[in-house]
């Protein structure tokens, strides 16, 4: 890990919705460039970890983090630092493809207009490089002006990763990117996120062994141990050794079935 630059960071990060506690003291770093998968049985909390990484969390209600989550090696939980800017900085892809209810060229134009784009040429070419970047533009080029909505599951989830490119992120967050769509379109998307590795950092949660053994570089597996208590990190390293010779005998249980 020592050659790589770090883009992400948590240090000793617990999360707390009121008076549960759903995550206790998770370290673990996200180098540049490369994916992370975020791997865990049901309920552990491996979506409100990546929801952190942009302050998702902070819209819920009762909900606490303690700890450090740098970016660059900013503080993002500083009372100071920019939200919206992080939210621009990284970006976050949904479980269900939420296209908003307008056009395909809306939907990628949307994040750049909000952030002060008029200029339709401009617009134009944001619109048609993003669409590119998620191997999309293809198939919508001629339709650009018809609903987002009317697209398939997959084409979907593919324009809502556009209109994240759209606003030039540096961190991509997928929360289970694949798990309500069909088989080939999850192809589509693994071979998406492995041409953004070029531009992007990415973590993706998945429940899927397979899906996190092929996509990604390293991998977190966090664990429940026993019911009402919070998630913890169990072991973090590189994929091929997380799924061919893992430390930790609760990882190997994990990953080869055994529970979870």
């Amino acid at each position: 890990m020592e050659e790589l630059e770090i883009k992400m960071e948590v240090k000793n990060l617990s999360m707390y919705y009121d008076g549960f506690k759903a995550l206790e003291d998770i370290s673990l770093s996200f180098p540049r460039q490369r994916i992370t998968a975020l791997i865990g049985p049901s309920g552990c909390g491996k979506s409100s970890l990546v929801r952190c990484l942009n302050r998702m969390n902070d819209l819920i209600e009762g909900c606490r983090v303690e700890g450090s989550v740098t970016l660059d090696g900013e503080e993002i939980y500083d009372p100071g630092y920019d939200v919206i800017a992080l939210r621009r900085k990284v970006g976050m892809v949904f479980q269900r493809p939420n296209p908003f209810p307008m056009s395909i060229y809306e939907n990628v134009a949307y994040g750049p207009r909000v952030g002060g784009v008029k200029d339709k040429g401009t617009l134009d070419a944001i619109v048609e490089d993003s669409l590119k970047k998620a191997a999309l533009w293809d198939e919508v080029k001629n339709i650009l002006r018809e609903s987002g909505q009317r697209l398939s599951g997959g084409q979907q989830q593919r324009l809502c990763i556009a209109r994240v490119i759209a606003v030039q992120p540096e961190v991509i967050l997928f929360d289970e990117p694949c798990s309500a769509i069909d088989p080939v379109s999850t192809q589509r998307i693994e071979d998406l996120m492995a041409e953004l590795k070029e531009n992007y950092t990415q973590v993706i949660v998945t429940h899927n062994m397979q899906q996190a053994a092929r996509v990604s570089d390293f991998t977190a597996f966090i664990l429940v141990q026993e019911q009402g208590e919070p998630g913890r990190l169990i072991e973090y390293g590189d994929t091929n050794k997380i799924f061919t010779n893992p430390d930790d005998e609760r990882t190997e249980r994990y990953i080869t079935g055994r529970f979870g």
